[in-house]
């Protein structure tokens, strides 16, 4: 018998408190793209997760900030490593969840899915992906979007060819980095 998990409405943000919206393997042309957490097709991609079975499949939740029992011992420790995608917010975003409500969080997550296509689009060189979704995912709005601002008027100022995205992609970065180092915020994923 196949495992199946209904659909969530939200595949953007994990019943974990993942930032499925902003991660490397959401960006993937073809087959590995991954739709998000319960997304179309999302259960050939991760046929078994506890916490999806848990929250969605046993309880109708979208994600884990509705339980009465959250932070279970499923996902107390959750944001302790990273895999692809950084943890260190998932409990942190499901706080947000449960104080503010879903809609809030999502509108402050679209505000960041967006900075992160600008990035992609017009920044990402081939090899900037993953620390692009990182950087969204971690630092404050208002510092990412200082980053691309900052970025854009070093490119005009210094007349860089806007085809020339090795260039472009290296001061980004170099913002990016900046912002996130005035803030004491690492930009690398911890590994067990």
């Amino acid at each position: 018998m196949t495992k199946e998990y209904p659909l969530k409405k939200y595949p953007t943000v994990a019943c974990c408190g993942l930032d499925c919206g902003l991660c490397p393997v959401y960006y993937t042309k073809g087959p590995s793209r991954c739709p998000g957490c319960c997304g179309s097709d999302f259960i050939n991609k991760h046929p078994s997760c506890s916490i999806i079975t848990c929250c969605v499949k046993n309880h109708n939740f979208e994600t884990c900030a509705e339980c009465s029992e959250f932070p279970c011992s499923k996902i107390n420790k959750w944001d302790k490593f990273d895999s692809f995608i950084s943890h260190k917010v998932s409990l942190s975003n499901l706080e947000l969840i449960k104080e503010t409500g879903i809609e809030q969080f999502l509108t402050q997550q679209k505000r960041r899915i967006e900075l992160l296509e600008v990035m992609l689009e017009e920044f990402n060189e081939g090899r900037s992906k993953s620390f692009f979704c990182l950087a969204t995912a971690l630092l404050p709005l208002d510092d990412l979007e200082r980053a691309i601002d900052e970025s854009i008027k070093q490119i005009k100022d210094h007349e860089i060819n806007v085809k020339d995205l090795k260039s472009k992609s290296k001061i980004l970065r170099e913002n990016l980095n900046k912002q996130a180092k005035d803030k004491f915020i690492e930009l690398k994923l911890r590994r067990k």
